[in-house]
């Protein structure tokens, strides 16, 4: 983990919980400067979430950092970035990676609508969800077919591939060597909080493609779909994602 968090109370329950569930810590950072990153989450009674995130300590890991942090990631299998950390710094650890060879995985979360157009070409995988490619595309992403749509338009952007997920209607893969789009449904559950369900689908997706690169894209996600709709059955965010013991043997 790559990050910068405050010298206080969740600053170090954080490290806390990194080093508990095994995360490497040497590149997470503690500063006096400000108060660590925090979210503030509200869930509805159909397990729908709206989320207000102040990125604090975050937004000051710089290039410093990242050049710290540069043989831990040039020799990763995949980096996975985000946008809980300045823009231009997720952008220069995708180059990074790029230029080491290292698989890399953009979820442009939380969306910014004029986002750097270095970010699609630097991006092996591009994976959002409705909203997301709504907000980049400027397309309503309501179903399939739209989703479809918005994912050739990103396609085109210059991403090696473009994953859009949707909830309950599993998600749509883009590949830039294929022609079509591959809708991947997933099974229906009863869903009590969504809350961290796309970062649980990066997650399985990041674990698919270091641990096998080989296997199909369409079926990392058919299986990050599953993992993810483990989440969605249990309230709260990190606490909600199963361990390998709670997952069918199958996914393995």
């Amino acid at each position: 983990m790559v990050c910068k968090v405050g010298k206080d109370f969740f600053g170090d329950n954080y490290i806390r919980n990194f080093k508990d569930n095994g995360v490497h810590t040497d590149f997470v950072g503690q500063t006096s400067d400000a108060a660590t990153g925090a979210a503030s989450i509200i869930v509805n009674n159909a397990g729908e979430n709206a989320i207000v995130i102040v990125a604090g300590a975050n937004m000051l890991l710089g290039s410093g950092e990242l050049q710290s942090a540069l043989p831990a990631v040039s020799h990763a299998k995949v980096l996975v970035c985000q946008l809980e950390i300045s823009p231009q710094t997720s952008l220069r650890a995708l180059r990074m990676a790029q230029e080491n060879k290292v698989k890399t995985i953009f979820n442009p979360a939380p969306a910014i609508p004029d986002l750097d157009p270095d970010f699609y070409r630097v991006s092996d995988v591009f994976c959002c969800n409705e909203s997301e490619a709504e907000l980049l595309t400027g397309s309503s992403v309501a179903n399939v077919e739209e989703a479809c749509r918005a994912g050739q338009e990103l396609l085109k952007r210059g991403c090696g591939s473009v994953i859009i997920t949707l909830g309950p209607q599993g998600c749509v893969v883009l590949k830039a060597r294929e022609s079509s789009p591959k809708h991947v449904p997933t099974a229906a559950v009863t869903a009590v909080d969504t809350t961290g369900a796309g970062d649980s689908f990066i997650g399985a997706l990041a674990f698919y493609m270091a641990r096998d690169p080989t296997m199909p894209l369409e079926e990392m996600a058919r299986r990050a779909n599953e993992v993810a709709g483990v989440s969605v059955q249990a309230v709260g965010t990190q606490v909600s994602y199963p361990f390998k013991r709670d997952l069918p043997a199958e996914l393995f």
